[in-house]
């Protein structure tokens, strides 16, 4: 049994907790450092886990590049908070508990666990109303001083985390695909659906593949996936997909048009993070349609906002996080909806983390890159 310095209670361990481990942090755009740092040690409600993997978001990459999203502007205080850790999908083994929370969770030393990716603050309006994603008081992991992410051997699971054991019936190999695949089912929810639609996904990236999957299940009449590079639009056909369309090749408004008789699709969902997409899906989407917004842009999106209203009179919907998703996501991965082994292209060790940046941020080498403390 080890004693909390902080807390002064008494947490049961599988073993003695290192001193220090290696972590990632980062200090600025473009200034990600591979460190010594303390092993955190968890109080009342925490939880330790030895991470098992950790992969990297597009999200992570905007932040590495210095995206005012989390960099500020002159609109805007930046989310990230540095000196943190980064790393919000990930899974791991619980090595330490504070007092309450193996009962609060229904974890044990030596489960796989995984925390959902923010840390809401249970207060606020959203909190109190079921709608904890959007709390403005929320820490998303690997962004903020209070939820250090997973880019280290160890990680701690703020009291107020949302915390699931990760059953055996899913594969550990994918079990680092839950966090995306919980967000890729929220934004397929978001579209509403319908098994006469004609449905368009834009982006054939993790995220974008994970939603092919999750809509596949939705059965619509017809689910097309755009993307520019020729090896993700062949796994989106494994993933479900019945037409994929590339733009570097074919005009795909056109192509969605003359497959609907002129009307265009009607649900669109955007996940190809670049402003392009969004006009793209703004032209090619019906009177009437279903707009999903799901990725972080870079730069402004500059259009017709008159389209939206006069013209179309269209739903826009955004889509944050992934609520409620976890367990359908570990269900798909344990049921082996998606081919993982076609999506988690590159596994490399913590060290090698700028060689997984630069495969991410190149984004025709790699699908999902995780990381392994």
């Amino acid at each position: 049994m080890m004693t909390n310095p902080i807390y002064t209670v008494y947490f049961p361990v599988a073993q003695e907790l290192p001193r220090t481990m290696q972590a990632i942090v980062c200090y600025g755009p473009e200034d990600y450092r591979l460190e010594e740092r303390l092993v955190p040690r968890p109080g009342p409600g925490e939880v330790v886990v030895r991470v098992k993997q950790a992969a990297i978001c597009a999200s992570d990459m905007k932040c590495f590049h210095g995206a005012p999203l989390f960099w500020g502007d002159a609109d805007r205080q930046g989310y990230c908070q540095p000196p943190v850790t980064p790393g919000h999908e990930f899974y791991g083994e619980v090595v330490a508990l504070g007092e309450g929370a193996g009962e609060k969770y229904g974890l044990v030393i030596g489960d796989m666990a995984i925390s959902e990716q923010i840390v809401p603050c249970w207060e606020c309006r959203y909190c109190k109303r079921g709608a904890y994603w959007m709390c403005p008081n929320g820490n998303v992991y690997g962004f903020r001083q209070k939820a250090f992410g997973a880019m280290a051997e160890y990680m701690l699971f703020p009291q107020g985390a949302i915390n699931h054991r990760i059953p055996a019936s899913v594969p550990l190999e994918h079990a680092v695909f839950i966090e995306p695949l919980a967000c890729a089912i929220h934004a397929v929810d978001r579209g509403r659906i319908g098994f006469d639609d004609v449905v368009v996904i834009a982006g054939a990236g993790p995220l974008g593949l994970g939603m092919i999957a999750a809509a596949r299940l939705k059965n619509p009449h017809l689910l097309i996936a755009v993307d520019p590079v020729e090896g993700r639009l062949a796994v989106a056909a494994a993933c479900g997909a019945d037409i994929m369309l590339n733009p570097s090749r074919v005009d795909v408004v056109q192509e969605v048009r003359a497959l609907t008789e002129g009307d265009g699709c009607d649900v669109y969902i955007e996940a190809a993070g670049h402003p392009s997409a969004v006009v793209q899906g703004i032209h090619m989407i019906r009177a009437l349609g279903r707009f999903v917004q799901f990725s972080l842009l870079k730069e402004p999106v500059s259009l017709d906002w008159t389209i939206i209203g006069d013209t179309k009179e269209l739903s826009i919907y955004g889509s944050h996080l992934g609520p409620y998703c976890y367990r359908p996501a570990m269900e798909m991965l344990a049921k082996r909806r998606l081919p993982m082994e076609q999506i988690i292209t590159h596994r490399l060790p913590l060290a090698s983390f700028q060689e997984g940046f630069a495969l991410v941020s190149s984004a025709n080498r790699s699908i999902k890159v995780a990381l392994t403390p």
